[in-house]
């Protein structure tokens, strides 16, 4: 099962993904939380990252591109995956396609906020301090490492989680129009509760592969 999780910021693609990925039994692939902690752990990558992402906007194509391409080429992989974060542009979705040639159908999932609901949203999420993974509801430490949990550097400024989603609307909203036409492109309701959306996603992820193996 090959799935992308597409959506604005604060729609909770992070957590579903992650819910996701365990009950298929396939690696989430989160490129915001690998950004995060190569920023965290001043390597190469980190450096190169770090402003573009304090300051909302996007990492350019080519980088992610890669990032991508050598995760998808390593063994965990293989049998699927669940992508948060990618692809955020055209650009990097034609080149997914390119990558996932001979390995079976796209499933992608949009999830559906409105924006005032959004802003809340990001205003109260929290990451570890230590491994930059997304804290999940009801967390007092992350669930990973047992680090600090702490605000998102850019979610801490109204400004900048408002100019990341102008991004959003700018940048990655024309990837839902890239794929809605595909008859693997569902989308879902995000303002639910999050075990909701979890059961929404989950019919969609199936009915999405039914619909591939009737087609192919």
């Amino acid at each position: 099962m090959n799935a992308v999780i597409i959506g604005p910021p604060g729609a909770g693609k992070g957590t579903q993904a992650e819910r996701v990925a365990a009950g298929r039994g396939v690696p989430k692939i989160s490129t915001g939380e690998m950004l995060r902690e190569a920023i965290q752990q001043g390597t190469e990558l980190g450096r190169r990252a770090k402003a573009t992402v304090e300051q909302g906007e996007l990492v350019g194509d080519d980088l992610m591109i890669d990032i991508v391409r050598r995760r998808l080429d390593r063994p965990d992989a293989r049998g699927g995956f669940v992508l948060d974060g990618f692809p955020r542009t055209v650009a990097q979705a034609e080149a997914l396609d390119q990558m996932l040639a001979g390995r079976g159908p796209l499933v992608v999932i949009e999830i559906g906020v409105l924006g005032r609901e959004l802003m809340r949203r990001m205003a109260a999420r929290r990451i570890c301090s230590k491994c930059g993974a997304n804290a999940g509801p009801g967390d007092v430490t992350c669930r990973r490492c047992g680090g600090e949990l702490v605000l998102r550097s850019d979610d801490e400024d109204a400004s900048v989680r408002d100019r990341r989603l102008q991004v959003y609307a700018r940048q990655t909203k024309p990837i839902v129009h890239y794929y809605r036409n595909r008859p693997t492109f569902r989308s879902i309701d995000g303002v639910q509760s999050p075990d909701r959306v979890a059961e929404d996603i989950g019919e969609a992820i199936d009915s999405a592969l039914q619909t591939a193996g009737s087609t192919s």
